[in-house]
Parts: C-alpha cells; structure tokens; sequence
C-alpha cells in the first residue's frame, strides 16, 4: 500500500533492534531510514547492506525489511521474492509468513497462499489473519470466475504514470471530476521518501459535450500547498468542500488532518482544518452525507481496534451535529461490525445512505477491497464486498457514485500496474425475459392462440398470444415476482411461476406451461392410500393443493372425482373402495374451501381401465400409446414388474369437467 498515496503515515508494527542486528553504519543507517517512514528510499540502502554483509542472520534482518519495505510500497512482486528468502530459513519472525502470505494472494497464486496461511496458524493459531486469509484465497477464487455485472474501464485520459487516486465528482451533472494526484505539476516539488513521488495534490478534469475529459488542472494555492492534500467531497449542493491535508517534515510524522474550504464564484476560500484532533493525529479521508448532519472519516485515534501487536489500526469513526450551521460533536467509532484489527479507509456515503468504504481486515481478494455497508432493521452495520471486477487482488479504493444509477468512478493499483489508477464502473440495466411454450396435458402438442397473461408484483400485467408453435415471449423487470396464466376456450386455465427478485446478472428463463383439456378426464398424479384404506397419506396433499389452486383459477367449472382401482380383488370390494376413496378426495377440497355444489364423488372400481397416453409411455416405454390396460392384457405382459407397473397406472385418481356455467348467485 503506497503510504503517501493514502495520505496517511503508518506506522510500521515492527520496531527494529539495532542492537540484533548489523551495527555497520550502512546498516543503522538503512533501518534509521525505514524507522522514519522513507520505505522507497530505505530499499535501495537496505540491499548494499544486504549485498555488504556475509553474517547469516544480519542478512535475513536486512531481507525482511527489504520486504516490508516493497510490502508497505505496495509491490507484492518484489515483496513475495523477499519474502520467499525469508521464510526459506525459518525467520524467527512469524509475520514473514503472514506477509509472504499476503503477497502470494495479491499476485494470485492463491494455493500457494493458502498453504503458507496454514503455516501461520499452526505457529499463531489465535490470530484471525490467518484463518481470513485461508477464506480469502477460496473467495478470491470464486468470485473471479463468477463476476459481476459491473463493467470497469481505465481511464486514460485521466490517468498519469504516477498515482492517481480517490474521484469525486464536483458538478451535478457528473461532468467534472476532483481527484488526488502526485503527477509532476503537483505543487510540492520534494520527492516524498516513503513513495519515490512528488507530494500529492487535487486536481480537476472536466469532460466536453462530446464526452471527452479535458487535461486535468491542479486547485488554487489555497488547497494545494507544500504539504500534501487530497480525498475531496463535497456537499450535495457543491459549494463546501472537504479534503485532507497531511502535513510533512524530514523524517518527522505531523499527523494529517480535515480541512473545509468554501466556493466563491469560481474560488476556494474561507480554507481551515476542522480541528478534530492533535497535529500529530491523522484524521483524514472525510465522507459527508446528503443531509450535511454526518461526517465520516479515518482515524488511528485512542479509541481505535487494536492490531494483533497492540497498535492502532485506522478505523472509521464519525461525527455528527443537528444542523449544517451547528458544530460538530465529538468522534464516534462505527465498531467492530465494520472497523477491524486492519485498516479501513476512504469512506464514501451514497445518496441512499450506503456506506462505502475500503479495508485489508475484512475478508477480500487481497490488499484493499471495497466494500458497502447499511444497517439492518436493528440499527447494525451489515457489510459485504463488492468483489470482482469492482475489486481485484491489488488495492481497490476511494469509490464514488452517480446518485441516480450504479455508474461512478474508483480508483486501483491492479495487477500490472506501477501505480494507482483510475476507473470508470456501470452497471447496466439488469434484462430478464422469459420465453414459454403451451402444451396439451396429454397429447404433449403445442396449442396455438391461447391468451398469455404476464401478471408482475409490481402492478403491471401483460398479454400476448401463441403462435402456431405454441410459443410466447415476455421481458422482465428485476426484483418482480411473475404468474403466467394460459387461457383457451376448451381447456382449463394453466399456470408457472418464475421471479427475478435476487438476481444481480441477466437471466432468459424458458417455461412450458400445460393445460387440460375438458373434453377428457384429468389424473390427478401422486394421490396415495394406504393398503386397503381410504384414508390418504400425507404425501397426497401436495397434489390435491394443486387441485385446490385449479379448482380457484377456474371459478365455472363443476368436477366429477373419480377413483379407481386395479382388478385384484372383487368387482363389490373395489367399487367400494373407490367410491370411500373419491368421498374423500371430495371432503378434503370441501375443508380448503371448494364450494361441494362444485364437486361430485364417483367410485368406478376396476370399470375403466387405463388408457395409456404419451405421458404414461414416455415413463414406460413398453406400454404403446393407446393400449388398454385390461386384465387381460396385463396378464400377458408376463413379466411381474411391468404388471405392477400395469396395475399401479389403474390405480389412479381423476376428475373430469361435468359443466363450465357454475355461478354463485
């Protein structure tokens, strides 16, 4: 992570003994480099001590720090390589193999990755790094083979060859663009020790009527300065702005702080710092809400999570006031649910209230990851990554939206590249359709010129006819729950269901909807009775619901129940028993609610056997279509399987359309 570039000066969980180490004057020099915060330039003289000392272990020093060095520096590449040295030789710093971890995820090797996790929590079992990393490298994996609908592109007209960083939009139109940069015309001219950078400044792009940016311009000499100044946001009605200036001396922290400045016809003025804390603080990376009452921002303040080695990581905290004139209260940690043992940066709020931010302690696909956050219906932070393509395995931050639409900009280091850049996001419209064909219940044919009903739970119903292969067609709007109802003169009404509710990428659902002739009887499958009972068995009242549901969709019609049975027993027995068992089909309807002048119970015995259609044929392909499963002819099937089968297609409950004219006066 570039230091500079996140206008925060870490401090590094690690404090060098000399006194373990070389005591050469290349070597203290290197680590009173490192200690001060210049990891770029401390690389260079941490390898000629390396290179200068044949002493094992003052070498395996000097490499680990070369490694923190590239770590910090936000080069997994070269961190990996140091890293790999050692770990090679059982460094007696257990965080190498965290760290080497960490690289290896960033440059996704992520099986790599996950073993050397492994390694760090068989030595360190009670650090939840290692057991994050191991989900990490799996969600990692995961995620990038399943992407989201998110489409990301470089902005190249935006972009330099040095860090460009944390878009803001600064018109309401979204046809200008604040942003951080460390280009060559930044204002400060040193080059800052810790990224081998200019001193960062905010600049500004607008874009032409012909969607073309213009060449970004740097901010007034009262925003920009010496010292470094970035992450501008501005209130909803863009005439205040925050931003943050990090203020710098040789090998000296001076902490960073929030400043306010107004705009005065085309000028910023009126710029001061919001004075939340000490100059030796950093509070930085303000987000302020629509209604101005709100202000997010970045703090390792006392208060903050503690790392797993007793330092302040950066946490989110916030303040609040009662009106835009008031003054603000005092800071607020967002808590666990949201700040963790890592770090949490460049919090950005939605016009709808969602929290966006970044973060190296939340489960991710390595380096920082962006992630939005709302509060559920008891006031608590629920948080979720915005995975890929919004997020890679390199730094991902300092995200902004359009208010209207999921459109905006963010900026990366991704896989690459040599430094942070920035992209352009949309998500476009979710398209669903749906596309169906109606069939005839028994004869499977398509049917032509049935009426199709798209009724949405938004309100909106459609209609359309099939064509003479029985199709139809309907576009879906997300987040809908759809019935489809088939109408034709002859049968009864048919039904599907499908929903988009739920679904983040485009979907073409294909449906067959059946429908029933009246003309013939209609088998009602799945109806089942005990031995010798009419009693019916629980798995029955799945299908006899769905009869309750024809029954309500076609309010006219009066039903005949008939039951029948296989020719295993007395013609008196099996009428009997058909005849109990259709009485109480019949109760059961009555008891959900069908009307009984709507329902007739008729018990046919053996009477009627079987006559098999396609349906039946498809399931028993030695059963011609047409044939009539007789006594007889199921007696010479011969084998004792395909008779049973035989037997059980007769025993078999059916309802047939006796009228079409029923009314309720």
């Amino acid at each position: 992570m570039r230091i500079l570039q996140y206008l925060l000066v870490l401090t590094v969980s690690l404090s060098i003994s000399t006194g373990l180490c070389a005591q050469n004057k290349r070597g203290i020099r290197a680590y009173e480099t490192f200690d001060a915060g210049e990891y770029f330039v401390a690389i260079d003289q941490l390898k000629d001590a390396y290179q200068r000392t044949a002493d094992r272990d003052e070498k395996l020093h000097f490499a680990f720090y070369i490694a923190e060095s590239y770590r910090i520096t936000d080069n997994p590449e070269q961190a990996e390589l140091w890293y790999s040295k050692v770990v090679a030789r059982d460094y007696e710093n257990p965080l190498s193999l965290l760290y080497y971890a960490d690289a290896l995820l960033m440059n996704e090797k992520y099986e790599e990755a996950k073993a050397q996790y492994q390694r760090y929590k068989g030595i360190v079992p009670d650090d939840p790094r290692a057991a994050d990393g191991i989900l990490s490298c799996e969600y990692a994996l995961q995620w990038t083979e399943q992407p989201t609908g998110y489409q990301v592109e470089e902005m190249k007209f935006l972009n330099s060859r040095y860090d460009d960083f944390s878009p803001y939009f600064s018109r309401k139109d979204y046809q200008e663009l604040y942003f951080t940069t460390s280009r060559d015309e930044t204002t400060g001219k040193n080059e800052h020790g810790a990224t081998g950078q200019e001193f960062a400044d905010i600049f500004y792009s607008t874009m032409d009527n012909k969607g073309k940016w213009s060449t970004p311009l740097p901010l007034g000499p009262s925003v920009n300065t010496e010292a470094e100044e970035g992450t501008p946001v501005f209130t909803a009605d863009y005439t205040t702005m925050y931003f943050t200036r990090c203020n710098i001396s040789k090998r000296k922290t001076m902490g960073c702080e929030i400043f306010e400045a107004e705009m005065d016809g085309d000028r910023w003025t009126n710029v001061r710092s919001l004075q939340l804390a000490p100059d030796s603080i950093v509070i930085a990376h303000p987000a302020i809400s629509g209604d101005e009452l709100t202000l997010y921002f970045v703090s390792d303040m006392d208060g903050s999570t503690r790392t797993p080695e007793g330092k302040n990581s950066k946490d989110i905290w916030m303040i609040t006031r009662t009106d835009p004139e008031s003054e603000w209260g005092k800071p607020v940690n967002l808590g666990t649910a949201v700040n963790t043992p890592g770090d949490e940066l460049f919090p950005f709020v939605h016009a709808d209230g969602t929290l966006y931010f970044s973060s190296d302690g939340h489960i991710g696909m390595g380096g920082l990851d962006i992630f939005k956050a709302a509060k559920n219906e008891t006031g608590q932070w629920t948080v979720e990554n915005m995975r890929y393509p919004i997020n890679s395995s390199a730094d991902d931050f300092g995200i902004v939206f359009e208010k209207e639409r999921e459109s905006g900009y963010f900026s990366s280091s991704r896989r690459g590249r040599t430094s942070s850049d920035i992209y352009s996001f949309l998500l476009p419209p979710l398209r669903f359709s749906v596309t169906g064909i109606v069939k005839d219940e028994k004869s499977d044919e398509v049917i032509a010129d049935v009426l199709v009903k798209s009724i949405g739970s938004d309100g909106i119903t459609l209609e359309t006819s099939t064509g003479n292969d029985g199709t139809f067609r309907f576009n879906l709007n997300p987040g809908t729950d759809y019935v489809f109802i088939t109408e034709k003169d002859g049968y009864l009404k048919g039904k599907e269901r499908e929903s988009t509710k739920g679904l983040s990428q485009n979907a073409e659902f294909r449906t067959e909807i059946y429908m029933a002739s009246i003309e013939t009887p209609v088998e009602v499958e799945n109806i089942f009775f005990d031995l010798d009972k009419a009693d019916l068995r629980p798995e029955s009242m799945v299908a006899l619901d769905r009869l309750v549901e024809t029954l309500n969709d076609n309010p006219n019609i009066v039903i005949e129940l008939g039951s029948h049975t296989d020719s295993r027993a007395s013609n008196e027995y099996n009428d009997d028993l058909s005849r109990r068992r259709a009485q109480t089909v019949v109760n059961y309807l009555i008891e959900k609610g069908i009307s009984k002048d709507r329902l007739i119970a008729k018990g046919y015995g053996e009477t009627q056997p079987k006559t098999v259609d396609k349906k039946d044929h498809d399931a028993y392909p030695f059963l011609p279509v047409g044939t009539v499963l007789n006594e007889n002819y199921i007696t010479n099937l011969g084998d004792e399987d395909r008779q049973e089968m035989a037997h059980f297609l007769n025993r078999r409950t059916e309802f047939k359309v006796l009228s079409t004219d029923y009314y309720v006066e």
